[in-house]
């Protein structure tokens, strides 16, 4: 089964994942590379919300991030470290939970994302979780770890030794 093949990565993936967000320190929560730029609070609660978008793909059809008469998708960023690895534990377990009980045909099945009901995007469902999900957390934990870097904060090795984690 699909899942069966995706569960190690994810479970891998989201590992690393909280052992970054874990590195956020409070007092550069408000921090920001450039004017344009996330802030580290607010890049931080992207990824730990992100996890949790397997749900919506996985249990709905579509997801409209600003839907017609109502508010559009925001984040409001955490408060503080144990606010953050929270929303991510919580985002992380249920994802994984929806990923453990999703068949095949489930995942070939079309999810759509939607802004203001119109169809951005179009795609089998394990496609919008690879993307979506897996690469666009991989993607944004990257920049943190940049953030990480650029304010002397340890960067944890994710995939072999970093330069401050030898072993």
């Amino acid at each position: 089964m699909i899942r069966d093949a995706l569960l190690p990565e994810f479970d891998q993936e989201m590992a690393n994942t909280r052992k970054t967000l874990e590195r956020c320190p409070e007092d550069k929560f408000g921090w920001k590379p450039h004017p344009k730029s996330f802030s580290m609070a607010a890049l931080a609660t992207h990824i730990a919300n992100m996890t949790g978008w397997a749900v919506d793909i996985i249990e709905k059809d579509s997801l409209d991030i600003a839907p017609p008469g109502a508010p559009p998708y925001k984040e409001e960023p955490a408060a503080s470290r144990q606010e953050l690895l929270a929303l991510f534990d919580k985002s992380a377990t249920a994802a994984r939970a929806a990923l453990a009980g999703a068949t095949d045909e489930g995942l070939a099945q079309t999810w759509s994302l939607l802004a203001g009901g119109h169809t951005i995007l179009s795609m089998p469902r394990i496609a919008c979780i690879r993307s979506f999900v897996m690469n666009h957390t991989i993607h944004h934990r990257a920049q943190l770890t940049v953030y990480l870097r650029l304010n002397d904060v340890p960067v944890p090795a994710l995939y072999g030794p970093s330069a401050d984690e030898q072993g």
